[in-house]
């Protein structure tokens, strides 16, 4: 299918009346890739972007080569409905040459050695349909010899899929189902510690490294669950029941789908919040006042209010960094970077690519996607623009702020970001059902406030 992108809403679906599969190449940035995402999956296909600065034939090719030879349509595979649950996906509308199929679930008896498996599909000119049956004991004992299965493998496999399934299933949903969906996912990636598109990461490395530390970001096209946070509001905290592991990993990062992930170490916990607000809003993320920085947000909203959500969308238009001591400020919006140095400001845009180096700070802008900001031996900033298609009814571009090298700011650092950036404590009391029969309610003391979180 080719097209401009324009969202003709039911128009392609009632065309082909469930009876073809829809692939989808979007050329370029420009497009709304999440609209041709949903589209796809809306009719059993597959939505392909096709990256300008590499290859455009190559790339075409590997889509070819991945969809062109199918070998089975409609597969399904059944399990006894009363020996398992928690099961993935387990029907598939086409499977490809080169492709595989996998299925996880849980025994509902664990003590269960044995499990039978039907399987059925449309080949070419026939029917396929056989069974088989796999005992559970050989293969542990196979995996085990050939050393690449190990440990809680199959568990975290199982959470791996339930969360690319729940996540592709997130596309096409709306309003209150679209919530639900996140929250499971956000639940998920917390306890089986993966990074998704709707979280962020930054690890920080060992000392023998000067603290500095590594982002791991997937920016999402389009953000439509982002709540900006403050600890003054309701505030919806989720943990991690899971042990880290020995490195430990640290998300303070505010971004377009700001859900603030805190790895807690010595808790073996972590929290997730977010808060609401209205655009506009010019929220403090940093202060210091031993190293005279200071990080402000500002809030805007979409282009018009999306009257299915009882919260409105919000993210960053516009952040400053500001070093009182060296008279240094970086102000920055989708559209233009200004540093002001003392009396003198010079100004640049997402076009250019720049490096920087005067005394006291360092700027790299690298050309449309991220700017790095060091100021002398403290910390630096990484500010990354996201950018929607132009012509999106509805959203528009937005900032999203990483902090690297956060321990060389001062112990009296605070503000919504800057306040998790040395140990805190906290108490968990009075555990009891929520609303949501799946994850209880408790009351968190933090900072001598009283709260209440959902676990």
């Amino acid at each position: 299918m080719l097209t401009d992108g324009q969202p003709n809403v039911a128009l392609v679906k009632k065309a082909i009346e469930g009876k073809y599969p829809l692939y989808n190449l979007g050329f370029g940035y420009g497009v709304d890739y999440n609209f041709l995402e949903k589209m796809a999956v809306e009719n059993k296909g597959l939505a392909r972007r096709i990256y300008p600065d590499s290859d455009s034939a190559l790339q075409l090719q590997g889509f070819y080569d991945e969809v062109s030879n199918p070998k089975l349509m409609d597969v399904e595979l059944n399990y006894p409905e009363n020996e398992i649950s928690d099961l993935t996906k387990n029907n598939f509308k086409h499977f490809y040459d080169g492709s595989e199929i996998v299925v996880a679930g849980r025994f509902i008896d664990p003590n269960q050695n044995s499990l039978t498996v039907d399987v059925k599909g449309e080949g070419p000119d026939d029917t396929l349909s056989f069974t088989t049956q796999q005992d559970a004991e050989q293969t542990a004992k196979a995996f085990r010899e050939q050393e690449y299965i190990f440990g809680d493998y199959i568990e975290r496999l199982w959470a791996y899929l339930t969360i690319e399934q729940l996540l592709e299933k997130r596309i096409s949903a709306t309003g209150e189902e679209k919530k639900n969906l996140t929250d499971e996912i956000l639940d998920l990636s917390l306890k089986y510690k993966f990074v998704t598109p709707l979280t962020s990461m930054v690890v920080t490395k060992p000392e023998d490294y000067d603290n500095q530390a590594g982002i791991a970001d997937k920016p999402t096209e389009d953000s439509p669950y982002r709540e900006v946070f403050t600890l003054t509001r309701r505030v919806i905290v989720a943990f991690s029941a899971q042990s880290p592991s020995s490195d430990s990993s640290f998300a303070f990062t505010v971004d377009g789908d700001p859900h603030f992930i805190i790895s807690v170490p010595q808790k073996e916990d972590a929290i997730c919040f977010n808060i609401n607000e209205n655009p506009g809003a010019v929220l403090n993320l940093i202060t210091d006042p031993v190293t005279g920085i200071i990080v402000n947000g500002e809030l805007i909203g979409d282009k018009r209010a999306n009257n299915d959500s009882k919260i409105q969308n919000t993210y960053f238009g516009k952040l400053g960094i500001t070093n009182k001591h060296l008279d240094l400020r970086l102000m920055v919006t989708p559209e233009k970077i200004t540093i002001q140095n003392g009396n003198e400001k010079t100004g640049f845009t997402w076009l250019d690519s720049v490096n920087l180096q005067q005394e006291g700070f360092t700027l790299i802008i690298n050309r449309k996607k991220n700017l790095v900001f060091s100021m002398g031996s403290g910390a630096s900033f990484v500010i990354v623009l996201h950018q929607v298609w132009k012509k999106h009814p509805l959203h528009q571009d937005f900032l999203g702020l990483y902090t690297l090298d956060s321990g060389k700011l001062s112990k009296q650092t605070h503000g919504l970001l800057g306040q998790f950036f040395h140990p805190i404590d906290f108490t968990i009391l009075e555990i009891h059902p929520g609303s949501d029969p799946r994850k209880p309610d408790a009351t968190m003391i933090v900072k001598n406030k009283e709260l209440t979180v959902t676990r």
